[in-house]
Parts: structure tokens; sequence; C-alpha cells
């Protein structure tokens, strides 16, 4: 009909959002989920793909030692204490604020006045996070560098006595020790979710055996003593002639 408008088109609807797809989570991710929702330990927000920091301070501290004074440590310490190694460094963790105490006790126990190869970590740094042992995390690359059963010795190969107590032979660690103690840091004890590792560090507050946590006292007069053997052994070397 003539002046008749045509009838009203039905309204739009709106098309359905369809979500994105989300993004695989890769090997850093992965990792940072396992310290930060596994283990409840803060990271430095870094971009993804980017390595893995954790924030040395809320939680521990950190007491960076060669590996063969480290090991002569690990009786000292309790069976959930955990123990990294790096290029061959060992890296204690300690109680938190332990750090600000090193060099007044290594001062009392008659240290202070050597150079120590030592050095500590402490509120506001960081520490490249250890690959998990955990199966579930998988490193880039495929199947990363994991603790062996055995580290390399001087003497050849000796099992791996972690035990807080253990008897038997104690050889030194070779100088060209490779593996676990060479590239990435890996966990030599590592920390297991679920289990507060902070009440098995070290700590001061333990002097004389109060308590359950190890004796920051015991840990530092010995890593002291095998760094000042190293020292002795290595000035003790004739010098190389080329």
């Amino acid at each position: 009909m003539v002046g008749t408008l045509p009838p009203a088109a039905p309204p739009l609807t709106a098309a359905p959002t369809v979500p994105l797809p989300r993004r695989p989570l890769d090997a850093s991710d992965q990792v940072r989920r396992w310290y930060e929702n596994d283990l409840g330990w803060p990271t430095v927000p870094d971009g993804p793909g980017t390595p893995v920091r954790l924030c040395v301070g809320p939680l521990f501290d950190v007491l960076d030692v060669p590996a063969e004074a480290g090991r002569a440590a690990l009786r000292h310490l309790a069976p959930g204490s955990p123990v990294a190694v790096q290029d061959g460094r060992m890296r204690l963790l300690l109680a938190a604020g332990s750090a600000e105490e090193v060099p007044g006790v290594l001062d009392w126990l008659e240290w202070g006045s050597l150079r120590l190869d030592l050095s500590t970590l402490g509120e506001g740094d960081t520490m490249t996070a250890p690959l998990p042992s955990d199966g579930g995390v998988t490193p880039p690359g495929g199947a990363g560098p994991r603790p062996p059963d055995v580290l390399p010795w001087s003497g050849g190969t000796c099992p791996r006595p972690l035990e807080p107590g253990s008897t038997g032979p104690r050889p030194s660690l070779s100088r060209s020790a490779s593996g676990a103690l060479q590239g990435a840091a890996v966990w030599l004890r590592p920390p297991e979710a679920g289990c507060e590792a902070e009440a098995s560090l070290p700590t001061l507050s333990a002097l004389g055996g109060g308590g359950g946590a190890p004796d920051l006292v015991r840990v530092l007069d010995t890593v002291a003593t095998q760094c000042h053997r190293l020292r002795l052994r290595a000035c003790a070397q004739p010098p190389a002639f080329s």
C-alpha cells in the first residue's frame, strides 16, 4: 500500500564471543608455577621464556661456596635442607636474615681476617632457580640435567652420601667436576612441595643444638675451613709453564 512503511528488520544479535586459545605453558612458565604454586616461593616477574629467578630474603638466604667446601658441610644439615649446585659451586639455603649474620659469625670464629671463597645472598638479591627434579616439569630442550646418583670425585666416582651422619670415605671434589656441577643450576637436595623447608634451614638461633634447625655456626666453620684448605692447596701448586 502506498505510504506504508516496510516492516522493521529484526534486531541484530551479537555474535557469540569465542575465547582466544590459551597460550601453552612453556618450560619457564612450568618452572615458575612449580615454585610459586607448589612451594609458595616468590619469583622475579620476568617475561615469558626468560630464566626463572627466585627472590632471596623473604623465605631464605643463600650461602655460595665451592662445591667441595659445601659437601663437607652437608653432614650438618637437616634432611630437608635444600641444596643446589651450578658451575662447580654449591648453594646452601640459610634461614632468612642469616646473610647479615655471616660476617659477624666468621669474625667470632676468627675467619674474618682471611680471604675466603664464599659469599652470601640476602634481602633484595635474586638466585637462578634450579630446575625442578619433578618429572612433571619439562625443561627447555626436553630432558634437562638432574641430580645424578653419583658425583665425580678427584679419586674416581663415589656414591653421593647425602644423609647427615653418613660414614665412609670422604674424597674431595675434582677441580674438573662436570655434569650437575657445571651448566644449569640443579637441586642436589630439592625442596619438597607441601613441606616447609624454612624450618630445616641453618640458623644462628640453633647455636648449641637447640631446636630442630641446623646450627649456622657449625656450617660456617666447616665451609670456612674447607675454603681455606682449598686456597692453601692452590697456592702450593707449582706455576704452569707454557
